[in-house]
């Protein structure tokens, strides 16, 4: 059976320094597991690794599609499964990074929603709800949800009550697979340091700009790939809704609660909790791993 390491955690606490480590270990590529990623031109905001990251090892599913595109979550777990019968056939370990746990929640519990993907008929029922409606939904339908999601964030609240309405019909597919989820972690508020920190970084890298191109493209926050943390609050500073300060401020707690949410689906998972900084620890899981057959 094909093994498959998994390395999450919240933003900013260091997965892919990690994983890139482990895969230059362990022979392996790494796939991501990150919603924003996937879109061509979406860098800074996003933290991608870099071209000199990616050149040290193989990675998979980023700069995939065009940023007026869509991708779901069935859309992820049909990628990622030819991936890593792909990736395995070579002989290589595939190595799943990234901090959105639902794809990796549908890949290990065996969930195919599929078919039932954006032009479903009960997306589209959804769609004409509003946010409010919506809450009132997921509440009724899985109130422990409602920690783990943006609640303003319309596109991932009807996600959240599709799944919720779907998983209640759909049967669990056994994944093929034997698999490991290492969940890395770091005090809170060395978390939210590291947090601040980067989004001041992006800001110095340029984030203002690539913006500013997203948007000569046509862009808007209605496309899900800017209604991502980092491009919806620039967005609004051009649209001239809110000044900057206010729009870094808006960055800044909107990935910390975000973070606070990544932590608390992860805990849902079948996974084991690492400090980030115990890096022995960490190798010495994944050798584990790797030698039980």
């Amino acid at each position: 059976m094909k093994k498959v390491l998994f390395i999450l955690g919240p933003t900013g606490v260091g997965k892919s320094e990690v994983a890139i480590k482990l895969a230059q270990m362990f022979n392996g590529e790494i796939i991501s597991a990150d919603s924003v990623q996937v879109f061509k031109g979406l860098d800074i905001g996003s933290a991608k690794v870099s071209k000199e990251e990616q050149e040290l090892v193989k990675h998979h599913a980023i700069d995939m599609l065009n940023p007026d595109e869509k991708f779901s979550v069935f859309d992820y777990v049909q990628l990622t499964k030819k991936l890593i019968e792909d990736i395995s056939s070579r002989g290589k370990a595939p190595i799943i990074v990234g901090g959105t746990a639902l794809y990796v929640k549908a890949l290990t519990e065996g969930y195919d929603f599929g078919g039932e993907g954006e032009n479903s008929e009960l997306r589209k029922s959804l769609e004409k709800l509003s946010e409010q409606d919506l809450v009132e939904k997921l509440k009724e339908l899985a109130p422990e949800k409602i920690e783990e999601i943006d609640l303003k964030n319309k596109r991932r609240l009807i996600r959240a009550v599709q799944i919720a309405i779907e998983g209640k019909n759909v049967a669990k597919e056994k994944p093929d697979m034997n698999f490991l989820i290492l969940a890395l972690t770091c005090p809170r508020e060395q978390l939210y340091e590291k947090i601040n920190s980067r989004v001041g970084k992006m800001m110095e890298s340029g984030l203002i700009e690539e913006v500013k191109r997203l948007k000569r493209q046509g862009l808007t926050k209605a496309d899900q790939s800017m209604s991502a943390i980092g491009y919806k609050e620039i967005l609004s500073y051009l649209d001239g809704e809110i000044n900057l300060d206010e729009a870094v401020n808006l960055i800044k707690q909107h990935t910390r609660n975000y973070a606070k949410r990544q932590m608390t689906f992860i805990r849902s998972l079948n996974c084991q909790q690492v400090l980030r900084s115990d890096e022995n620890k960490i190798i010495n899981l994944v050798e584990k791993f790797y030698e039980n057959k």
